[in-house]
């Protein structure tokens, strides 16, 4: 079988997300959920659809940058439509600057995407224009617009508001001197005049009810808040009893660094309910022997964007095609660390760098060095050390020292029959001033 290098490079792309709903991108999906400590889709399913199918739900879901949760995310959502939900997804750094975001931007992001959402089924479910809702926003352009003097044809809409927010820091302050004070009431009219109003018109209309997926909030930025508390947990612990008062089912992605915070117990007291880990595909034990079945899975997903519409039982024979040997795909997945995206990565670079089949082992490994070159520029000797400790012990706890090992995916977290456990990333373990 003729491999077309340009479609399985466009294939390998790290940045794409895939989309089960879409026929194509599932031909590419390979399902991790045994090796992963759980079938986590499945509980967040379940959590909304058996267990609490007629009240609100607040989920946390987290994990490694690149992990791969965006895709389970969205296969969560065509599941839960599947079953008659509306699903509205977004990625929040769409809507919001994430260096500096507020609790009231993210819930007038959420009542964007919902309105979006449910204008196509305007004229079918006929909801009542949310007056309140529309009244604090005209407020909140109608005090920008004087004292920043925009342009008569500025518009009020939701869109255009957060938009401008995100794009001006200076419209960002005006704003939430405008919104905080009126935070309560934006729940309020948001719940009342959007949620409850939108959730009784899809159940005369067959749905089950409304769901808000909140995807990428996981990539906030970890700096302070100027009067000093880290944006992470300003916002979801200081302010999570907001987050979590939407009357519908909400699931919010967090950054993985709040599971390391000294105000983790909080976190769940706020949400009551613990966050959600979605971790490495493992390639060996805690005991450092193979893994082989999460190998097997990370090699199905590298030949599956190579010939998709092949099935997986005969995919290994064409390995061939693709690797000069099937040690040098071994040692491509063995490298990634079960990361996906790295993995996605590091063969993208690979074939753009070595430009015809098969790939060569010798050229994979000048993509590693170089890969493991720029890993190490930043890391100080406090953090060498640190790493020297995680390689030894295989633990991580709550210094800060080790938040930003985990942030900066130095290290990387896994999950087995005994519970999480972490390592470090394959590409850093090879480099020379790692001696353990």
């Amino acid at each position: 079988m003729t491999l077309d290098l340009q479609k399985f490079y466009q294939a390998c792309n790290p940045s794409k997300t895939l989309a089960v709903e879409n026929a194509e991108d599932r031909k590419y999906y390979i399902d991790f959920s045994s090796v992963r400590g759980g079938r986590i889709i499945e509980e967040l399913k379940e959590n909304i659809t058996f267990f609490s199918p007629h009240e609100p739900t607040c989920e946390l879901f987290t994990g490694h940058i690149g992990c791969g949760k965006s895709t389970e995310l969205l296969r969560l959502k065509a599941e839960l439509e599947e079953v008659g939900y509306q699903v509205v997804y977004f990625e929040s750094s769409q809507d919001l600057e994430m260096s500096d975001v507020d609790i009231g931007d993210i819930l007038l992001a959420i009542a964007r995407r919902v309105t979006e959402s449910l204008d196509a089924l305007e004229k079918q479910l006929k909801i009542p224009e949310p007056k309140g809702l529309k009244k604090i926003i005209e407020g909140a352009a109608k005090l920008v617009q004087v004292e920043l003097e925009w342009s008569a044809e500025f518009t009020i809409g939701i869109g255009k508001i957060t938009a401008k927010a995100k794009n001006s820091p200076e419209f960002r302050s005006k704003l939430r001197e405008y919104l905080g004070p009126r935070t309560k009431s934006i729940l309020d009219v948001i719940n009342e005049e959007l949620i409850e109003s939108a959730i009784a018109k899809l159940q005369q209309h067959g749905k089950k009810g409304l769901v808000v997926i909140v995807d990428n909030l996981d990539r906030l930025d970890t700096a302070q808040k100027p009067w000093g508390r880290p944006q992470p947990e300003y916002l979801f612990v200081d302010r999570g009893e907001q987050l979590r008062q939407l009357k519908c089912h909400v699931v919010y992605t967090i950054p993985l660094s709040l599971r390391f915070s000294n105000d983790i117990e909080r976190l769940t007291q706020r949400f009551m309910v613990d966050p959600k880990v979605l971790p490495m595909v493992p390639v060996q034990q805690r005991d450092g022997t193979v893994c082989a079945e999460g190998m097997y899975l990370l090699k199905q997903m590298v030949l599956a964007r190579a010939f998709p519409d092949v099935p997986e039982a005969q995919r290994l024979d064409l390995i061939p095609e693709i690797f000069d040997h099937l040690d040098t795909l071994e040692r491509l997945c063995c490298v990634s660390g079960g990361h996906v995206r790295e993995l996605l990565r590091l063969l993208y670079d690979w074939i753009k760098k070595q430009r015809r089949l098969p790939l060569g082992r010798d050229v994979l490994e000048n993509v590693i060095k170089y890969r493991c070159n720029q890993m190490t520029l930043a890391i100080s000797d406090h953090e060498w050390e640190l790493l020297r400790q995680v390689g030894k012990n295989k633990k991580v706890n709550g210094d800060e020292g080790y938040r930003s090992l985990v942030h900066s995916r130095f290290v990387y977290e896994y999950c087995d029959r005994d519970g999480f456990w972490f390592d470090l990333n394959p590409i850093l373990a090879e480099a020379p001033g790692l001696k353990l």
